[in-house]
């Protein structure tokens, strides 16, 4: 299992933004299938966004979309979240993901990620 970094993490108010980004120090991210991940207090780890290697395909979670877009920064080998017009709802710890599993279908938020991070806190709050 390789470890994987997140940062970005923060307090706003809703409707405000932040951004995300995922990176690993033993390998680079550009090879891998990435997902982000958020798991909220009381609550089940769900899958919020995906992104294949080389990038060809995103997939969201039906509350996130229109609101978050994932993308790969292959210069600096990382994977970024940006988060707009965020609610109190999207409070969570979030976790970044990883896979080296070729992708296959249409959904890659059901991939087997086997490589995680530490997480990051967001907070939405007035």
């Amino acid at each position: 299992q390789l470890q994987l970094v997140e940062s970005g993490g923060g307090s706003v108010q809703p409707g405000g933004s932040l951004k995300l980004s995922c990176t690993a120090s033993e390998f680079t991210l550009n090879a891998h299938n990435v997902a982000w991940f958020r798991q909220a207090p009381g609550q089940e780890r769900e899958a919020v966004s995906c992104i294949t290697s080389p990038g060809t395909r995103t997939n969201y979670v039906d509350s996130v979309k229109g609101r978050f877009a994932i993308s790969r920064d292959i210069i600096n080998h990382a994977v970024n979240l940006q988060m707009n017009n965020l609610k109190p709802e999207d409070t969570a710890v979030y976790y970044c993901a990883s896979t080296s599993v070729e992708f296959f279908g249409t959904n890659c938020l059901v991939l087997p990620y086997t490589n995680w991070g530490q997480g990051t806190r967001v907070t939405v709050s007035s």
